[in-house]
């Protein structure tokens, strides 16, 4: 079995679950109307016409599907690049894929990003987000903890290295 064959499972599937989520938000949730699920938590389903916090939302939806698949190429390169012994980057570049692709999907079909959780308090609301949001954002955490692991192998490395006099 090829090395990044798990991962490519791993974007696979969070791809299909953000594509079927996303489906089911459009035929099941009100548009722009909170449908409680637990405090702090609701589904509201929207369209973001940009990027993240709908920054670039005048841009058109070709040039950010343009953008998109810009930053998905290298990440992909950053990906092959990346040892097959770390296992946190290699999952999290593919989850960052993964929702690369489901938001660029949603952007192709329709124009625009549907998006449908909602996390907030009776004053202050986070931005509505999607699967594909939370992948990218787990996806980045992932290489970030990689990163630190690899700098705290190689600082304890350093320090039990005898120093030359």
């Amino acid at each position: 079995m090829k090395p990044a064959f798990p991962y490519a499972v791993l974007a696979f599937a969070a791809l299909v679950a953000d594509q079927a989520v996303k489906a089911w938000a459009e035929v099941s949730l009100p548009f722009e109307q909170a449908v409680a699920i637990v405090p702090y938590v609701s589904l509201y389903r929207t369209w973001n016409i940009g990027i993240s916090f709908s920054f670039l939302g005048g841009t058109g939806p070709t040039a950010l599907a343009a953008l998109s698949a810009a930053v998905m190429v290298f990440v992909l390169w950053l990906a092959m690049k990346t040892a097959p012994s770390d296992r946190f980057a290699r999952a999290g570049f593919a989850l960052i894929l993964a929702g690369a692709a489901g938001n660029l999907i949603d952007r192709l079909r329709f124009g625009h990003v549907v998006d449908y959780m909602l996390v907030h308090t009776e004053s202050w609301a986070f931005a509505v987000f999607n699967l594909a949001d939370a992948c990218i954002t787990a996806g980045a955490g992932l290489v970030l903890l990689q990163e630190a692991i690899a700098w705290r192998a190689g600082r304890n490395s350093r320090s039990q290295t005898p120093k030359a006099d």
